[in-house]
């Protein structure tokens, strides 16, 4: 019973990660309709920046974090402005060669300040927390703890702010929200930027608990990507319902049967749950 609650907590904090990692690329599907394929790579650099700032320059843990979350935000924004909004009357596959070019680019540009070696980002939330007889680390509990909040601060912003609401409009019909005033250009921004944002507050968490390395997004974008055709592509609810569910799915079977199955699992429920319901689990009807 101590290994399952121990395994449960490590799920939950893994499904911490992939939540806030998935969200973002949902929220960037459901606005430009396309899949974000350079997500991953924007994932790991914002891991090596949080590691720069904690790491060289000496700024506490949560703030090193804080200040690479909002250069990963501008640069989000950048990305939607060189890279996907000359493409927006272009075919979808020129989306994906452009994010592919991008996704390589930051690989690139990774490798080329920090080097190909693993690096380790040291935290110092260290120790154990005892759980009805289980050690959970500090770290995961924070993990899970941040993940939480930040969900609960992104369902205030997109359901009670005016540029939350756009981005749920563009969701829902973009020709009808450009006719009521919404500028479809300055909501595709904010959405990369958070994006952005997302996956490098998952990166920085994540970061002492994983070696850091130029291609350790590749692995994230595969994870991701399952998890929100799993729960429907644009659904919110969907990516955070599928992140922890396959992330609990993926400890207890690396611990119960093989590492191995583990790392399939997401694509074996995926197969599973597609062959009952090929839309996904939160399917909702959108509008281009």
């Amino acid at each position: 019973m101590t290994l399952f609650i121990q395994q449960l907590f490590n799920g939950l904090a893994l499904g911490g990660v992939y939540c806030l990692a998935a969200i973002g690329l949902t929220l960037v599907f459901g606005v430009l309709r396309i899949p974000n394929l350079a997500h991953g790579s924007i994932y790991m650099l914002g891991a090596y920046v949080t590691y720069f700032f904690l790491a060289t320059v000496g700024v506490p843990y949560f703030a090193a974090i804080g200040i690479a979350a909002i250069i990963m935000f501008f640069l989000g924004v950048l990305m939607e402005r060189l890279v996907f909004n000359p493409l927006r009357n272009a075919p979808h596959t020129h989306y994906m060669i452009a994010a592919v070019g991008a996704m390589f680019f930051f690989q690139a540009v990774a490798q080329a300040i920090w080097g190909a070696d693993f690096r380790r980002m040291d935290s110092p939330l260290t120790g154990n927390v005892s759980i009805a007889g289980a050690q959970i680390s500090v770290q995961r509990l924070v993990i899970i703890l941040v993940a939480v909040v930040v969900l609960v601060i992104l369902t205030w912003f997109i359901k009670r702010t005016l540029q939350g609401q756009t981005i749920e409009a563009i969701e829902q019909d973009r020709t009808g929200s450009s006719l009521v005033g919404i500028n479809p250009s300055m909501v595709s921004m904010l959405t990369l930027g958070l994006s952005a944002l997302l996956a490098t507050i998952a990166a920085g968490l994540v970061a002492p608990i994983n070696l850091l390395s130029p291609t350790m997004g590749s692995a994230l974008d595969l994870k991701v990507f399952a998890i929100i055709i799993l729960g429907g592509l644009g659904s919110l609810p969907g990516a955070i319902v599928g992140s922890f569910v396959l992330a609990v799915a993926e400890t207890m079977t690396s611990t119960y049967i093989s590492a191995g199955v583990g790392e399939a699992i997401a694509f074996i429920v995926l197969v599973a749950v597609l062959a009952i319901k090929p839309t996904g689990l939160f399917a909702k009807a959108v509008q281009r």
